[in-house]
C-alpha cells in the first residue's frame, strides 16, 4: 500500500520541484502483457517516500484499466484511493486517487491522480512529432489535454521509435 498517494516529478530530473514542463513524456504499458496501459505517463515519486519511483497521467486511462477491489485510505494522510487493474491481464497495475486529501493537494505535487507502480508498469520514453526528440510535457499538443487514450491517433509506429 503506497504511503502517500500522490505524486511529485522525479526531483532528480529538474532544478525545480513543481516545474513539469521539463519532463519526459512516456508510453506506459503493463509488465504483465505488455498492454499500452497510456501516452502520457511522467515518470514520478511519491510524496512521502522519495524514495519510491511510480508514474502518473493526467488523463483517466478508462479504455485500458478498471478499478478493481474496494477503496482505502493509507496510513498517512486521508486520500481515498482505489486500484487499477490492467483490461488485458487483469493485473493490478496501480490506483487512482479518488478524492485528495488537503495536505497532499496543498503540496508541491504533478496534479496526477492516477499512479502506476514501477514494478508493474514499464516507460518508453514518447518521441515529439519529428520523431528526433524526447516529447516534453511542456511541449504535448493542445488536442490531447481532453483527448480520451483511444482517440489520441498515436501510431504503433510512434511508440517504438
Amino acid at each position: 500500500m503506497p504511503e502517500s498517494p500522490l505524486a511529485q516529478a522525479d526531483p532528480a530530473m529538474s532544478t525545480s520541484t513543481c516545474t513539469f514542463a521539463d519532463r519526459c513524456v512516456s508510453v506506459l504499458c503493463c509488465r504483465f502483457c505488455q498492454q499500452v496501459l497510456s501516452s502520457r505517463g511522467m515518470k514520478a515519486v511519491l510524496l512521502a517516500d522519495t524514495e519510491t519511483d511510480l508514474y502518473s497521467t493526467d488523463i483517466p486511462p478508462t479504455s485500458t484499466v478498471d478499478f478493481i477491489g474496494n477503496c482505502y485510505f493509507t496510513e498517512i494522510c486521508q486520500c481515498k484511493l482505489k486500484n487499477i487493474a490492467c483490461l488485458k491481464c487483469g493485473n493490478v497495475v496501480g490506483y487512482h486517487v479518488i478524492a485528495p486529501c488537503k495536505p497532499c493537494l496543498l503540496s508541491c505535487n504533478n496534479g496526477h491522480f492516477w499512479m502506476f507502480h514501477s514494478q508493474n508498469v514499464f516507460g518508453i520514453n514518447r518521441l515529439d512529432s519529428s520523431g528526433a526528440n524526447i516529447l516534453l510535457w511542456g511541449n504535448l499538443p493542445d488536442s490531447e489535454e481532453s483527448a480520451d487514450e483511444d482517440e489520441l491517433g498515436i501510431s504503433e509506429e510512434e511508440y517504438l521509435r
